[in-house]
């Protein structure tokens, strides 16, 4: 194995009733993205602008949840986090409770690359977005009508709706209308599905990157934080390999899921797909995700315990897939 690889998700745990057609657009934006990372890698960009690039892209479109279309506070509004990590020197930077940053992800590497800290969030995440003249926007321009509708949803049913994109008719043929078994820290849960996007890339150098963002969980809490702004949780990377993580955030935060595959590989001497097995399967306890991964040897690998990811990803060698179910 060598050479550049890429891969890149928009959540883990897909409603099996989803309209055909937004399966098949959820695909296409896929491989768009998967298509500005290749051309990123062709034209010999490290690995560290290749995800911000593709992230920032999936944060400009409102299907997933992040950036525009991001999912709503119980208070209606919108609340994002990002956070980004390049594998050489293990540098990192991530943000919370940003509210008018267009791009998330580009403000977590400013405070990786322009600050003294780590980690900035509300009213200091966004002090600092003015003070780096970053693009902002108003509230609104994140919230759409289908979240709006799946607040509404969210609020009736008293409970915290995953998958924002359910469609708000019709649902006697979606997961969201009928009980569910699942629990967050110990809360009966409505449904489970999609909640972030990520990308994960090695370039022609070995050099490892990762990057993840999202608007959180539908009625979520005000002021909740999820694994994708936490380093070692939702986003890792080191000079093993790059992970960005989506799915349960309190169980990939309980897990320390991106963390762990680098871990496994480095003690255990498990390969990159070896080592996501290994990690789904063992660090998950009771709870729902999925990752995806590159290594520095150029190999790409995902897992999830749960209906359905989507994701894609693609290999200098010509290998290029985009898909949701198994």
């Amino acid at each position: 194995m060598g050479g550049w690889a890429i891969a890149v998700h928009g959540g883990a745990g897909v409603d099996p009733n989803l309209p055909v057609e937004r399966q098949e657009y959820a695909k296409q934006l896929l491989t768009r993205c998967l298509n500005i990372g290749i051309s990123a890698l062709r034209s010999s960009l490290p690995a560290i602008d290749v995800v911000e690039l593709v992230v920032r892209e999936l944060e400009a479109d409102p299907f997933f949840n992040s950036g525009r279309g991001s999912a709503l506070t119980t208070k209606g509004t919108v609340e994002m986090e990002a956070s980004i990590m390049d594998g050489p020197g293990r540098r990192c930077g991530a943000v919370s409770g940003v509210t008018t940053v267009k791009s998330p992800v580009s403000l977590a590497r400013l405070v990786m690359e322009k600050s003294p800290h780590s980690y900035l969030a509300f009213s200091g995440a966004e002090e600092f977005a003015r003070q780096q003249g970053v693009e902002t926007v108003d509230n609104e321009y994140f919230i759409t009508e289908d979240n709006v509708g799946m607040l509404k949803l969210a609020k009736e049913a008293n409970t915290i709706l995953f998958d924002y994109r359910i469609p708000t008719h019709g649902l006697d043929t979606c997961s969201a209308a009928v009980d569910s078994p699942l629990v967050m820290n110990g809360l009966p849960i409505s449904v489970y599905a999609p909640e972030t996007v990520g990308c994960a890339v090695v370039d022609s150098k070995g050099r490892c990157a990762a990057a993840t963002s999202t608007g959180g969980l539908m009625n979520k809490m005000a002021g909740r934080i999820g694994d994708s702004p936490l380093i070692g949780a939702g986003t890792y990377a080191c000079e093993l390999c790059g992970v960005s993580c989506t799915g349960e955030g309190e169980a990939i935060i309980r897990g320390t899921l991106a963390r762990e595959v680098a871990a496994v590989m480095e003690y255990k001497g498990f390969g990159l797909q070896q080592a996501v097995d290994y990690v789904v399967k063992e660090r998950l306890d009771k709870g729902k995700a999925g990752l995806i991964a590159v290594s520095k040897d150029g190999e790409v690998a995902f897992g999830y315990n749960c209906v359905g990811m989507f994701r894609g990803c693609a290999t200098e060698d010509g290998f290029m897939e985009v898909g949701i179910w198994e």
